[in-house]
């Protein structure tokens, strides 16, 4: 369980001892990559995390003393740049809001292969975004006016050049994509542009008003 520098350090929280066994002996068979941390409680993983900061941390949402959500705020908390990754049996849109206002950079089933689990945690490492695609493909409940801001945040545009596109004030702007980051559960306007891209690779439209 130790790891080179050059290793991606994975920190893996989940209950159940099988799953959790089964997912660490997948990690550490990769090159580049390896667990060097685990835990089953929330208790145990806010101890252990100030310690091991790892590299990509990978939660399960639901714990015996609380949930996954609750151990990344405890994480972003010491570490306001930790990379997140939940993993997870449940498909649905409240574990998705929970584990993107918490912080997380992507959501994957438990289900999903070992390889596509690998796959995602080194694309969080790499400061990517890994969300299920029929979740992505979901419209955000944004107005209008908001969504428009998003679109235009995608097309790489700064405050100042929406403000001049949609003509309004530069400060308007700046406080409705503070609005926007809150709404989606995120942090950085990169992840929106993210957002928008995931999007477009796979067909979503706005619906007309």
């Amino acid at each position: 369980m130790t790891a080179s520098p050059e290793q991606v350090r994975v920190m893996l929280v989940d209950d159940h001892e099988v799953v959790r066994r089964g997912i660490v002996t997948v990690i550490d068979a990769q090159d580049g990559l390896s667990v060097v941390g685990e835990a089953s409680s929330v208790a145990e993983a806010t101890r252990r995390l100030p310690a091991i900061r790892p590299d990509v941390l990978v939660v399960d949402l639901q714990l015996p003393d609380g949930t996954g959500v609750d151990v990344m705020r405890s994480a972003r908390s010491t570490c306001p740049e930790q990379r997140m990754l939940v993993l997870t049996s449940f498909d649905d849109d409240a574990a998705l809001r929970e584990s993107r206002s918490a912080g997380a950079a992507g959501l994957m089933l438990k289900s999903a292969r070992s390889q596509e689990i690998v796959a995602a945690i080194r694309a969080v490492h790499e400061g990517r975004d890994v969300w299920p695609a029929d979740h992505v493909a979901d419209g955000p409940d944004l107005s209008e006016s908001d969504q428009r801001i998003v679109d235009l945040i995608g097309d790489g545009h700064s405050n100042r050049e929406i403000a001049d596109e949609l003509g309004i004030a530069e400060k308007t702007v700046k406080n409705r994509v503070t609005v926007i980051l809150q709404t989606l559960g995120m942090q950085r306007r990169t992840q929106v542009a993210a957002m928008v891209a995931a999007r477009r690779r796979v067909g979503w439209k706005q619906d007309p008003s």
